[in-house]
């Protein structure tokens, strides 16, 4: 048996072309067969072709390279809930540009991990640029900005506690509001720190008065965890109250801006982040309202000593002696060792559609949840929880109990006609539209609905 080609080199091109277009029909094959927003059938129809197609996971003899891309890439596509599909629109889950995902393949195969600078020259300088840029976007007043890339939201939130105990102490009191991730309260525990302290968020938002009241009680370190972009509704917590008031407490800010923190590319929405450079901390997602490929997190700080903590050395990935001869030290830009550069694909979207381009499908996508709004409203038979901040809209057949609406939501699924989420607000059960793809059009959104109100009639 030959030895499989490499993907890297000047010959791994010439490898990976003929590979390429196996995986390029096989997900075309698949998107047909599966003809809507994810597969019918239910959790079991997908598991049985899942194992029909892939029979012996090792088996004695392979199949080759072409027949296992073609069957299981195929399968894949069959199986999947396709965020490229207008009728996906259950989750923060986006469809990536096909930009970022080409720059992903170039990744793949260069292979770099950037956990020395001998294993990645080019990308530990790409990321320091895109990096220090993006950070300055969201401080553009602090003494040096930085970022570092993370998997997304969730780590970012455990960054910004792990930097705030080391900084504050291991008593740190994290103080959040009821709007806010899950992440933070795991991050928490994860990291051995008090159970963070809830605030009432009855509007949606952080209670300021609550919040005044909780940092006047409490005494010791403290970090206030705000959001701009909840999962739920998409509403942003008042910032510059909020950081008025943690500076009259004493208290530090983080901001959890993993959904609207790309407003900041909008001119016409970046002032609903007024107040973000005031956080010490601030996580951003760029595989949200950034179209990339997960994963594509970030974690800003106004000034990169902030990040000081997270030095770490390994005499075989930065010995001293290599960085006082000036290798770079990149095992302090993450918790994590081995590292793909996520960071290509990051800069070669924003190299390619500049800022006019990102805030153009942003305000389209917000735009779109708009028009959705507008149809809910003038339809006799359905209720709009509130006006969309971002993308996200809720709403409910009228008069529908919540068992209703959960069993709807659930049929479209099974069905394979629909991906929409849920979310309670105001003790209700609410149907959620996530609209990220800017591809969607009005005919999309009132097929949304005529489903939605059709579900409801039988």
């Amino acid at each position: 048996m030959s030895t499989p080609p490499l993907a890297g080199g000047p010959a791994g091109p010439r490898a990976l072309r003929p590979l390429l277009g196996t995986v390029l029909d096989a997900l075309h094959d698949g998107a047909v067969a599966r003809g809507g927003p994810l597969p019918a059938g239910g959790p079991e129809a997908v598991a049985d072709q899942v194992r029909d197609a892939v029979g012996a996971v090792l088996p004695d003899s392979g199949t080759g390279a072409e027949e296992a891309l073609r069957t299981l890439t195929r399968t894949l596509a069959l199986g999947a809930a396709d965020p490229a599909h207008p009728r996906c629109a259950a989750h923060l889950h986006t469809p990536p540009l096909a930009v970022a995902v080409a720059a992903d393949l170039a990744a793949s195969a260069l292979n770099p991990s950037l956990d020395s600078w001998d294993q990645a020259p080019a990308a530990a300088t790409l990321e320091a640029l895109v990096t220090e840029a993006l950070a300055a976007e969201v401080h553009p007043r602090g003494p040096a900005p930085d970022a570092l890339v993370t998997t997304g939201g969730t780590e970012s939130n455990q960054l910004a506690l792990l930097l705030a105990r080391e900084r504050l102490g291991p008593t740190v009191q994290t103080v959040c509001g009821a709007n806010a991730h899950h992440s933070l309260r795991r991050a928490a525990w994860l990291l051995g720190l008090p159970e963070p302290v809830t605030v009432p968020a009855p509007a949606g938002t952080l209670d300021l008065t609550a919040l005044h009241a909780v940092l006047t009680d409490l005494r010791g370190p403290l970090l206030v965890a705000a959001t701009a972009g909840t999962t739920d509704t998409g509403r942003i917590d008042p910032l510059p109250e909020i950081a008025d008031l943690c500076d009259a407490h004493g208290a530090e800010l983080h901001v959890d801006a993993a959904y609207g923190g790309p407003l900041l590319f909008s001119p016409a929405r970046r002032h609903l982040l007024t107040g973000l450079d005031r956080a010490r901390t601030v996580a951003l997602d760029l595989h949200k309202l950034g179209w990339q490929p997960v994963a594509a997190g970030l974690l800003a700080v106004p000034d990169r000593a902030l990040l000081a903590p997270l030095g770490h050395t390994a005499d075989y990935l930065n010995a001293y002696d290599d960085t006082d001869a000036g290798l770079p030290d990149l095992l302090g830009r993450s918790p994590r060792t081995s590292r793909r550069p996520d960071i290509l694909k990051i800069a070669v979207t924003l190299r390619a559609l500049g800022r006019t381009g990102l805030a153009a499908l942003t305000d389209q996508v917000c735009a779109t949840a708009e028009h959705l709004a507008d149809l809910i409203d003038k339809s006799p038979g359905l209720d709009l929880y509130e006006r969309p901040t971002l993308t996200t809209v809720l709403f409910r057949p009228t008069d529908a109990s919540d068992q209703a609406v959960a069993a709807l939501r659930r049929t479209l699924l099974t069905q394979g006609r629909a991906v929409l989420g849920r979310a309670t607000a105001d003790g209700r059960l609410w149907l959620k539209a996530t609209l990220l793809n800017p591809h969607t059009t009005p005919d999309d959104l009132a097929d949304i609905l005529q489903l939605v109100e059709g579900g409801t009639s039988r």
